[in-house]
């Protein structure tokens, strides 16, 4: 009896160990990293612009690091002491956050006379893009109440 339990438990071990390896095992996103001239002036948008809440940076990053929080339990990180141009080429590289509304979000463009390119998607839903102060592309979608 004492032998089967332990073949169990190695037999099970093998299998747990055989499933691990034949993937990653990405569970979730967790944060995206922006490397970024000016840390200040990105902060005052990913700040005030875009509305994201500041999450706390250890002080010995202060100066380099601004930490924001995007939904639940995701996040973008600043990250000074980039030299070089932010280059959008026809590819689109950009990242996509949900917004309440999105009548509401151009609304707050235009008052503050922030540029913003508004688009209709192949399905009909309206989305509009902005540029952060370092020229990385921002898409806005409204976000659905269906279930």
């Amino acid at each position: 009896m004492r032998y089967y339990f332990f073949l169990v438990i190695f037999l099970s071990s093998i299998a747990a160990h055989s499933q691990s390896a034949d993937k990653l095992g990405i569970v979730k996103h967790n944060h995206i990293g922006l490397h970024v001239k000016d840390i200040q002036a990105s902060t005052k948008f990913y700040r005030e612009t875009l509305g994201l809440q500041p999450i706390p940076v250890p002080d010995d990053l202060k100066a380099i690091r601004s930490w924001f929080k995007l939904g639940e339990d995701q996040q973008i990180h600043l990250l000074a002491g980039r030299t070089e141009p932010v280059v959008n080429d026809r590819n689109g590289g950009h990242f996509a956050v949900f917004v309440e509304s999105i009548d509401q979000a151009e609304a707050f463009l235009k008052k503050r006379n922030i540029a913003y390119h508004p688009q209709v998607r192949f399905d009909g839903v309206k989305q509009i893009y902005i540029t952060d102060p370092d020229g990385y592309v921002i898409e806005l979608n409204q976000i659905s109440t269906k279930k």
